[in-house]
């Protein structure tokens, strides 16, 4: 399984908001997605749609595990943004990541 997540800032210019989202393929076929608006900052909203991205994983694995299907390799989460990846990997809350914290928490303890 392979998951991609993305946000888009280029979105509707008369609310300023982004729009995040996520998809999930199961080899060739996508079998979950999702898009969403939220009102964030470029890397706060990608790092809420891999936040949102790592809670679909988790669901999903608990349906497979459920169907009696286990998956052997770890799912890779794809994002193209920096700043969220590197918050995702640093233990150390900072100033400007204050509003997402839970979010981040949630997501390392996925990632170990």
């Amino acid at each position: 399984m392979k998951a991609y997540s993305n946000s888009n800032l280029d979105g509707d210019t008369t609310d300023c908001h982004s729009t995040i989202g996520y998809c999930f393929f199961l080899g060739d076929f996508l079998i979950s997605w999702r898009s969403k608006k939220v009102a964030h900052s470029s890397t706060e909203a990608e790092y809420r749609a891999l936040a949102y991205t790592t809670s679909e994983l988790v669901w999903l694995h608990w349906l497979f595990a459920d169907l009696g299907l286990h998956q052997q390799k770890p799912t890779t989460i794809c994002c193209d943004n920096r700043s969220a990846v590197h918050i995702a990997h640093n233990d150390t809350f900072h100033e400007r990541t204050k509003y997402i914290e839970v979010g981040c928490q949630f997501t390392r303890q996925h990632i170990l």
